[in-house]
């Protein structure tokens, strides 16, 4: 009995839009949880935010291959696998691989490690600099663009050049979040020393 490929296809184009859907849910609840994790000020709310680590982590990391094969494939029965828009958006999807595993999770991981074995109370300073690395939260953002950048060549379908430029501007527009947020997470632990240092003063 052979599958009609019209309906191979259909099948094929769900599971890659619901792949892309869980991974922009995963991504969206990291983003979520850092921002919280940095304007926390106890121990205790850093773990509650933590906990939805794993959870989206795992949600990312089991979405992308269905994302990845369905797109894949989709993209050969259309156009062929040398066609510009599609070696930049594959180049692209490849280099996340590695810059999700070695440079987002085993920060990811760290804050929930000591989160958990930290006292309840004022954060310690060792969590503290993890929380606030610089990296992750520009990682995070720059990750979420690039995947948005690939998302645009699907649509737009451009030329070879237009298609590095726009994966350019997302990583442009992906560290420039990331700068923000950075920022945005540091307000309440300045207004925090701000306040312990009047303290002490008085």
């Amino acid at each position: 009995m052979s599958i009609n490929p019209y309906y191979l296809y259909t099948l094929v184009l769900f599971v890659h839009v619901s792949g892309a859907i869980a991974v922009f849910i995963g991504l969206g609840i990291w983003l979520f949880a850092l921002v919280g994790v940095q304007r926390a000020q106890r121990v205790e709310q850093v773990r509650a935010l933590a906990s939805l680590f794993g959870p989206s982590g795992n949600m990312v990391v089991g979405a992308l291959p269905f994302l990845a094969l369905a797109g894949l494939y989709m993209a050969y029965l259309a156009w062929g696998l040398f066609v510009a828009w599609i070696d930049v958006a594959t180049v692209s999807f490849l280099l996340l691989a590695p810059f999700g595993a070695f440079v987002i999770d085993p920060r990811i991981k760290a804050i929930s490690a000591y989160a958990k074995k930290a006292d309840d109370g004022a954060i310690p300073a060792e969590l503290s600099v993890r929380i606030h690395d610089p990296l992750l939260g520009m990682a995070l953002t720059v990750y979420v663009a690039v995947l948005l950048g690939i998302v645009f060549l699907m649509t737009i379908k451009p030329p070879f050049g237009p298609s590095i430029l726009a994966m350019l501007i997302a990583l442009a527009l992906g560290l420039l979040v990331g700068l923000m947020l950075l920022r945005i997470g540091r307000r309440p632990r300045l207004a925090l020393s701000w306040r312990e240092a009047k303290g002490a003063r008085e």
